[in-house]
């Protein structure tokens, strides 16, 4: 089970990931979380700064798909600008909407990655389906109540799967 829980790869943030290196471990597609992986989740639009770095993934080659367990609404309006491939109501960690989102990109689990910052949602549902897996520190701001829990559960977690995975590829 902690296998399903370990991430390939554990960064401090989507800004600093080494775009080169995704390349050189043949991944084409991304699939990103937005609440606290992009944006603090009570930020309703996009900032500057994380629509700036989507834009420039699509100028380095990837595919790009927003997947979000939050509404519609959220991710409409978050995705107001970009009008990228996007999925609300994800579910995840239930695997249904990573595939519909390597369809919607044309991709394949060998060659996409799963980018968020939760253990139990992002991770273990691209673990699940063999997504090379991206955990985000995540972004510093209020959150939902129910993932104030949730982290207390993931610190402990962390702990034993991180060991030995933190840093670049």
């Amino acid at each position: 089970m902690l296998k399903l829980l370990t991430p390939d790869l554990h960064i401090e943030s989507v800004f600093k990931l080494n775009l080169e290196k995704l390349k050189k471990n043949n991944i084409e597609g991304l699939i990103i979380d937005i609440d606290n992986t992009l944006v603090s989740w009570d930020i309703k639009y996009i900032t500057e700064r994380a629509k700036q770095w989507l834009l420039n993934l699509e100028k380095e080659g990837f595919k790009v798909c927003l997947v979000s367990n939050n509404t519609r609404d959220r991710v409409v309006v978050f995705n107001e600008e970009l009008k990228l491939p996007a999925i609300h109501r994800a579910l995840k960690p239930r695997i249904g909407a990573f595939k519909k989102a390597m369809k919607n990109i044309g991709t394949t689990a060998e060659n996409t990655a799963v980018i968020g910052d939760q253990i139990f949602t992002d991770v273990l549902g691209g673990n699940r389906i063999g997504l090379f897996t991206v955990l985000v520190v995540p972004i510093v701001g209020k959150e939902f109540w129910w993932t104030t829990l949730v982290r207390k559960i993931e610190r402990h977690i962390l702990k034993i799967v991180l060991k030995d995975n933190r840093g670049d590829i």
